[in-house]
């Protein structure tokens, strides 16, 4: 991890990330500061200082505290940042959804610093330019191991196998729908900047428990492959790839299917013992060579038939995470009131702390 920047020289930058995370354009803010469009332009690029006055309107008009303006995150490589989204999502969401896991990585790197005891993630990490499937799937094998598990059961709560690892999760929300994936047209984001610093997976909460768990398995898979390559002809598809391996082990796939050709209900089963989506699981099977692509055609023309697409039969619960809230209780204290107390410390409204930083049901 590089050094932090100077805050004397930060400052619009700053303005910049708080008009970002509120969604707001410059000609928004501008207009309720009664500035014009080009001064807000001035001031993010630096070439015009805000005044303590001005600063404290832009913290009035986005919600933030003070302390929001005068935080120097980390400096972060270029590609640490990765997203799995669909390609409807907007840009002004894109910009929010950066902007959130952006503040997130910013807090869990400083609270990490200033406590004893964490021990970051020690994951395997590509480095070959190119990797074949088989190579993807050893990377995930490695990662299993990596994180105390065995080679071929299901994983019980991947959240809680990453916390242990030293991985970060954070539910990432920017509208008020049940289903922020659907809205916004993304499912996850990670953030790592390599060995010896925190790493940070946010996935956008309100989704199915078998897809918030694939959404953690496919960002893992980013920090293992594409954390130390650049120019990888296709990411998401070799994080679907990892993902997969990662849930779902090939020998154990194999000995499913064994001689036989599985129907819809044997999916079904399969997904209640290894929280994976039925579609996922056919997914996978293609992607073993199980699977050839006349059954699958088949199988997917059975699930539109049976209105499967968006409503699979058995439900996966949702995970909690439970390491960013212990790691804000470590510094500030246990109290219910912990967000009131650490917001304007870490420099966020307490309301966007308590979502990224969920506490257990009674604690």
């Amino acid at each position: 991890m590089t050094g932090q920047r100077d805050p004397g020289i930060f400052a619009g930058d700053r303005v910049r990330a708080a008009r970002l995370l509120r969604g707001v354009s410059q000609t928004s803010l501008a207009k309720s500061l009664g500035l014009t469009q080009g001064a807000i332009s001035q001031i993010e690029s630096g070439r015009m200082s805000p005044s303590g006055e001005q600063i404290d309107a832009i913290a009035d008009v986005t919600n933030l505290p003070s302390s929001f303006f005068e935080a120097v995150p980390p400096d972060l490589p270029p590609i640490t940042l990765r997203f799995r989204k669909q390609s409807r999502a907007s840009a002004s969401d894109t910009n929010r959804a950066t902007q959130l896991i952006a503040e997130a990585y910013r807090i869990v790197w400083t609270l990490v610093h200033e406590r004893d005891g964490y021990l970051p993630p020690s994951l395997p990490l590509a480095t070959d330019q190119v990797l074949t499937d088989d190579e993807i799937e050893r990377f995930a094998a490695a990662t299993r191991t990596t994180l105390g598990l065995d080679e071929s059961s299901p994983i019980r709560h991947i959240t809680r196998a990453l916390e242990r690892g030293g991985i970060v999760v954070a539910p990432l929300s920017l509208s008020d729908e049940e289903d922020h994936a659907e809205t916004v047209g993304h499912f996850g984001a990670s953030c790592w900047p390599g060995p010896g610093d925190p790493a940070l997976i946010g996935y956008f909460h309100g989704a199915a428990g078998d897809r918030q768990r694939f959404t953690l398995a496919h960002e893992v898979g980013h920090l293992v492959l594409h954390s130390r390559r650049t120019f990888v002809a296709d990411p998401e598809g070799e994080a679907n790839r990892f993902a997969g391996s990662l849930l779902v082990p090939s020998t154990a796939y194999e000995d499913f299917v064994g001689n036989a050709a599985p129907t819809l209900r044997d999916f079904a089963r399969m997904k209640a013992k290894w929280g994976v989506s039925i579609q996922g699981l056919i997914m996978r099977g293609s992607h073993l060579g199980l699977i050839d692509e006349s059954r699958k055609t088949s199988l997917f023309k059975q699930i539109s038939a049976r209105g499967y697409r968006k409503n699979e039969p058995v439900t996966v619960r949702p995970e909690e995470p439970m390491l960013f809230a212990k790691l804000i209780e470590s510094r500030y204290g246990s109290a219910k009131n912990v967000y009131m107390t650490a917001a304007p410390k870490v420099g966020l409204d307490s309301f966007m702390l308590a979502g990224l930083a969920p506490r257990r049901a009674g604690s």
